[in-house]
């Protein structure tokens, strides 16, 4: 797994070697950051955005986004491992600055959301592909008003599922890759 592009452009990611952490392929991580940058339905630039990695795992995406000039990523992650993993990829591209790291359950963290203390531009939710808690996390990320207007939450999910989603979540895109499927989507304020 590598940095697609970007100042950090073909650095190598460790990645867990366990089966617990289910990384994003570089071709759906190429396909949503060209969606990002060229979808006339995602009004969004990627540089000085404020990301919100959660599920982040290796940290794959909040890296990829770091180098094209995001301005902050958060990452949440609760699995010890790959916290590990996602600290050794930080150390090795030289980020720190710019990224804070939570090894925390992702919904009791953002019911405390004055840790979080930002709005974000993009929401990347990357959960296990059994986890049925969709519709209640999105209804979490709009109460604590943590998405900018014109921000936009990516789901990474598997294309058989049929998930839940609120009235005030407007899909604008859905691509499939293999066994994935990503979600673009907005929330109506």
């Amino acid at each position: 797994m590598r940095i697609i592009s970007g100042e950090l452009k073909g650095s190598i990611l460790y990645i867990p070697k366990d089966k617990e952490t289910r990384p994003l392929k570089d071709l759906a991580r190429e396909s949503i950051f060209n969606l990002l940058s060229h979808s006339n339905k995602i009004s969004l630039k990627l540089e000085q955005t404020n990301v919100l990695d959660l599920y982040s795992g290796s940290g794959s995406f909040g890296l990829e986004c770091l180098s094209r000039k995001a301005k902050i990523v958060y990452f949440v992650e609760k699995n010890i491992n790959a916290i590990e993993i996602l600290e050794k990829n930080i150390d090795k591209l030289k980020v720190k600055n710019k990224i804070k790291i939570f090894c925390n359950d992702i919904f009791k963290l953002i019911e405390n959301k004055n840790i979080l203390k930002l709005k974000f531009d993009i929401i990347f939710c990357d959960p296990p592909f059994k986890d049925k808690n969709i519709e209640k996390l999105i209804k979490l990320i709009f109460n604590k008003n943590l998405l900018n207007k014109k921000g936009v939450i990516i789901l990474h999910r598997n294309k058989n599922f049929k998930d839940k989603f609120p009235d005030y979540f407007k899909i604008l895109d859905t691509r499939i890759y293999g066994i994935s499927k990503i979600i673009f989507g907005k929330l109506s304020y």
